[in-house]
């Protein structure tokens, strides 16, 4: 019986290991490169799929064509599916066996004299068994005990090496059992482990009084000793990495954090002293110096995990927020939209939600701040046409009644202008004339691509359902996919301090009295919004007792997060055909946007009566 059992959190760790971005598509969890031939060069994309139910994989490229399981991508990525599997899984090699002596060796004085003047001890010298090739005085031996006192492996380093002539520095005997350097030495007592990248760097800080020091056998780079060492190393309390300092990095300390459950700590980069390993500390600055840099170790900070001091102290009524031109909105929330955050605009077909939405990027504009959007259901020209109504104003839009008794409405040729120019470098919308299947993790892209180069700040998406490509013929789950668009989102306007609007549609037939439930799909869309707004008509009972009449609708706040404040029942607005804009109570609906004022100051105005 296999000792692994697939799961599907491991195909998504190993990618994230890997730093390749996924996707998911049916059954499939899909990377953006290969890891093995990345794409050959050619730029192809999500070649490489993972089952997520039996964890086979394959890479769809023919001059690839790689396939296998998650334990083939734990042996050929050194990526660990856990301590058991890792041994049980490991190349069964047959390793070289050593005469094992019944007594330590003893360290001839040549050897404990070279480590004497790298500033080591003899005791240590001794402790740790280090002495010098019969035959080659020049040549350091470091013997490799396991915790049961058994020689597994064997490493060698001249001590005059001469760059110039000689080939290695340092070299191992062949087929070994690679383990760390001076676990015998170690106590039983297993609070802290000291994990240091040469062999002399273990023995200085062994020399600083520091016990339970070890070193990895073959540098930085090589984890083999993992699989035949973890279960020792995982019985510590706390490791301490005492890694080569390079460049203000810490050597050997992300593949230790990554691989162990123990406390993880480092040593301070200022209790390096300038030095690159704790060898050279201990020769230039002393015991006590390495002592401390191991006693002031810190632990690796969790990621995504912020001490609550350091977070800083805001005014919530004082953040920047977004002026929609709906003075009683604005007046609940404090002064507008707050940035940082997706607000959903929900509604019911033909109840005007896109008309809102639309209109609230109008007034971003007009506050100066840069705008995306993204129209799932109209063309991008008709899409313009509607918001250039809205930005033009009842009085800038010409009116002819036609023959079939009906009107129709345009804006004059030189007014159009004066908008398109405002526009520029300031409103962008996403090109949807050619519909990719791969649309929902294009228009991500696309958004987050946009904030970064032009500096949006609102981004409006009308509507979710639209936006999202959901492969039903493979299995997708809807709502699963519906959350974790919105999720994404939500991270996009926290990252970047932008407000998004997500326009949203509202189920058919609702028996709820909650607005945020009233919202088709998922409920997790509700729940990662910062604002909830449903725009509706009235009931038909509001109608008949005549609360409202039937051109109006009804704004209602069901949703708040930043401040708590809500209006359940509702901010009557009107509607004016004819701009398209939505107005309440001490709106103006005659508002002019910057696009008619001129460079000094004075209004463009079309059929401007004569004042005299």
């Amino acid at each position: 019986m296999s000792i692994y059992q697939f799961n599907s959190d491991d195909a998504f760790a190993f990618a994230r290991e890997q730093g390749i971005k996924t996707r998911i598509k049916g059954e499939e969890l899909n990377l953006y490169d290969c890891p093995y031939c990345h794409g050959a060069g050619h730029g192809d994309k999500y070649t490489f799929s993972i089952n997520l139910h039996t964890g086979q994989f394959k890479c769809l490229r023919a001059s690839c064509g790689v396939t296998g399981n998650m334990i083939t991508l734990s042996r050929d990525f050194d990526f660990s599916l856990g301590s058991e599997v890792d041994e049980y899984y490991c190349p069964r090699r047959q390793f070289r066996k050593f005469k094992q002596s019944e007594t330590p060796i003893i360290p001839k004085e040549s050897a404990i004299a070279y480590l004497e003047s790298r500033g080591i001890s003899e005791e240590v010298a001794k402790k740790y068994e280090i002495t010098i090739q019969r035959e080659h005085e020049n040549v350091l031996v470091f013997p490799f005990y396991d915790e049961k006192g058994r020689l597994q492996f064997v490493k060698y380093r001249k001590t005059d090496f001469d760059k110039s002539k000689d080939r290695n520095k340092e070299w191992c005997e062949a087929n070994c059992k690679p383990i760390l350097f001076g676990m015998k030495q170690c106590n039983e007592t297993f609070d802290r482990l000291i994990i240091t990248e040469g062999q002399l760097d273990s023995l200085s800080v062994a020399t600083a009084g520091i016990e339970n020091a070890v070193s990895v056998p073959t540098g930085a780079k090589g984890f083999t000793w993992v699989p035949y060492c973890y279960s020792w190393v995982a019985k510590f309390e706390e490791i301490v990495v005492f890694g080569d300092c390079d460049k203000e990095q810490i050597t050997l300390l992300a593949d230790v954090a990554r691989r162990f459950p123990c406390m993880i700590k480092h040593v301070r980069i200022e209790d390096y002293k300038g030095c690159k390993d704790a060898n050279e500390i201990l020769q230039k600055h002393g015991a006590d110096a390495v002592k401390a840099a191991v006693e002031n170790a810190i632990p690796v900070p969790v990621n995504r995990v912020l001490p609550l001091a350091s977070v800083e102290n805001v005014n919530i009524y004082e953040l920047p927020k977004l002026k929609t031109g709906i003075s009683e909105l604005d007046r609940t929330l404090y002064g507008g939209l707050p940035f940082g955050m997706v607000c959903i605009i929900a509604g019911k077909r033909g109840d005007g939600k896109s008309t809102l939405g639309s209109q609230i990027v109008a007034y971003a504009l007009e506050q100066g701040y840069k705008t995306f959007s993204y129209s799932g259901e109209l063309p991008n020209y008709l899409y313009k046409s509607w918001f250039d109504f809205q930005i033009a104003g009842r009085h800038h839009i010409i009116e002819n009644h036609t023959e079939f008794g009906t009107v129709n409405r345009f804006i004059t040729k030189a007014n159009q202008e004066l908008i398109n120019a405002w526009y520029m470098e300031q409103a962008y919308i996403y090109d949807n004339r050619i519909i990719e299947n791969d649309e929902r993790e294009d228009l991500l892209n696309s958004i987050e691509r946009a904030i970064q180069q032009y500096g949006i700040k609102v981004v409006l998406i009308d509507n979710l359902m639209t936006a999202m490509y959901i492969d039903e013929q493979k299995g997708s789950d809807k709502y699963d996919q519906q959350g974790i668009f919105v999720r994404n989102l939500t991270k996009l306007a926290i990252k970047y301090d932008c407000l998004i609007l997500l326009v949203a549609h509202q189920r058919k037939n609702s028996f709820t009295t909650d607005a945020n439930d009233e919202i088709s799909g998922s409920g997790d869309i509700t729940n990662l919004a910062g604002i909830t707004l449903s725009y509706n008509r009235g009931s038909k009972e509001e109608i008949e007792k005549g609360y409202l009449v039937e051109s109006q609708r009804k704004l209602i706040i069901a949703k708040n997060r930043l401040f708590g404040k809500i209006n359940l029942s509702g901010i009557v607005l009107d509607y004016d055909e004819r701009s398209k804009r939505i107005f309440g109570d001490g709106d103006s609906l005659d508002y002019e946007f910057g696009w008619n004022v001129d460079e000094n100051g004075f209004m463009n105005v079309d059929h401007a009566p004569v004042p005299f």
